[in-house]
């Protein structure tokens, strides 16, 4: 059996659909997992969608996957303009890595310019809402099927 996607949610994904929905739309995170699930379906791939708010446990599911998944999907949250220790562990992995923002992070407060999962990341989707996961994922496909073409 192939390995699946994992898609990684960080800190406070957990509260989609009620945080600052003029920011981050009115989708929740299980509308999201819905989705994602069933876009990669139409592709073929299996996801392994989690959400924590632990930046240890985040770091300890994508150390897993380098053994286990095919592929990395992260939306780190607010992790991804403070965690050198998650840039690290991506880094590790040796996978391919699509970062997602649901808001477009270069429209926002100056420190979220800056993402240290972007310096791990084969490519970054931002700015287009609960979207973005989706197009993750058929840019994840992409990767998989071609992994001598990524950059």
């Amino acid at each position: 059996m192939a390995k699946p996607i994992y898609v990684l949610n960080g800190p406070n994904l957990n509260l989609l659909g009620r945080r600052e929905p003029a920011v981050y739309g009115r989708d929740t995170l299980a509308d999201v997992r819905s989705r994602t699930e069933e876009r990669a379906r139409g592709a073929g791939l299996v996801v392994d969608f989690r959400q924590t708010n632990s930046e240890g446990e985040l770091i300890g599911w994508v150390q897993e996957a380098r053994d286990k998944a095919a592929g990395i999907i992260v939306n780190a949250g607010g992790l991804t303009h403070t965690s050198i220790s998650l840039l690290d562990a991506l880094q590790a992995a040796e996978l391919p890595v699509v970062e997602v923002h649901l808001s477009n992070i270069f429209r926002r407060d100056s420190f979220r310019h800056h993402s240290y999962v972007s310096l791990a990341a084969t490519g970054v989707i931002c700015g287009l809402g609960a979207k973005g996961y989706e197009l993750a994922v058929d840019a994840m496909a992409q990767l998989i099927a071609a992994p001598k073409s990524r950059a």
